[in-house]
């Protein structure tokens, strides 16, 4: 019986190459193909990579994601691969740009690595690998950036994508990289109680979030009154959404902005509009978690 270790080995058929190289042979057979550099540039400047970043690249071929990100940006991290032949190549190629302290590459299956460090994930996977490490990735702290070469992340869609005109690359989709890139959002699938006040007058709510991914939509209650939520949004653990207790006065614009610190949101309630806007401290308790498709 092939091992699991083989298995993964067999399908990791896109991974970032040895500078030197076009293509190599590597662990179970497989031909991995090299993340041209301008492509790992410009993952990195989408993940808006700095030096307070940890980078984990999973599926790291000579180092060059980690290697680029600890010298052009300042960042730490380690990549993770099957192949010890890549892997000493590797922490070589570190070695000689001067970042082994802040660039490390272990051998390691995909599946096993401890993510939790990270900031910035980053992969060139098939997008079957991709989708099977996906629950992995969203349990990881909201705000989270991940990164993807070529393939998607299946019903997680991406927040942004980029095209960019690569006529080196001979796989794939020859002469075109495309670029995914993902922010892992805030778990906030449920019923929130909430809490702020306008002078003397209570501006208490409870909310239903209903969340698939980054997106979410919901209602506000407060006795009576049901009212569907507004302009939601949510990037990591920042969320917003509004509403108007009497829909076409502005008078009545509720606008809330607040930051997921797991099972409590804090942030600020603006009431009204124009010069007679208030705005106050507001806060929310999870009540009752629901759940969201990972």
């Amino acid at each position: 019986m092939k091992s699991w270790k083989w298995i993964v080995g067999c399908a990791l058929l896109a991974l970032v190459l040895p500078l030197r190289l076009q293509a190599q042979e590597g662990v179970g057979d497989v031909v991995y193909v090299p993340t041209p550099q301008i492509v790992v540039d410009e993952m990195l400047r989408m993940a808006k990579v700095g030096p307070k970043d940890f980078v984990i690249d999973l599926g790291s071929g000579d180092g060059r994601m980690v290697i680029t990100a600890a010298k052009n940006f300042g960042a730490r991290g380690f990549g993770v691969d099957l192949d010890p032949v890549l892997l000493k190549l590797s922490n070589e190629n570190a070695q000689r740009e001067g970042v082994a302290d802040r660039a490390r590459f272990i051998e390691q299956n995909l599946f096993e690595t401890d993510l939790s460090q990270a900031t910035v994930i980053t992969s060139y996977l098939l997008p079957e690998m991709n989708e099977k490490l996906r629950p992995k990735i969203l349990d990881l702290k909201p705000g989270t950036r991940v990164v993807a070469h070529d393939y998607h992340m299946g019903e997680w869609h991406a927040d942004e994508m980029r095209t960019l005109d690569v006529p080196e690359k001979k796989v794939g989709n020859p002469g075109k990289s495309y670029i995914y890139r993902w922010t892992v959002p805030a778990k906030i699938a449920g019923r929130w109680q909430s809490q702020a006040a306008s002078g003397a007058q209570p501006a208490n709510w409870e909310f239903e979030f209903e969340q698939r991914f980054q997106m979410f939509d919901g209602v506000a209650k407060s006795g009576s009154q049901k009212i569907t939520l507004r302009v939601p949004k949510l990037e990591g653990d920042q969320l917003s959404f509004m509403f108007f207790t009497k829909p076409g006065d502005s008078a009545t614009r509720q606008e809330f902005k607040g930051t997921v610190k797991g099972d409590l949101i804090e942030g600020t309630l603006r009431l009204g509009d124009g010069a007679g806007q208030k705005q106050m401290p507001w806060s929310a308790k999870l009540t009752q978690r629901a759940a969201s498709p990972q």
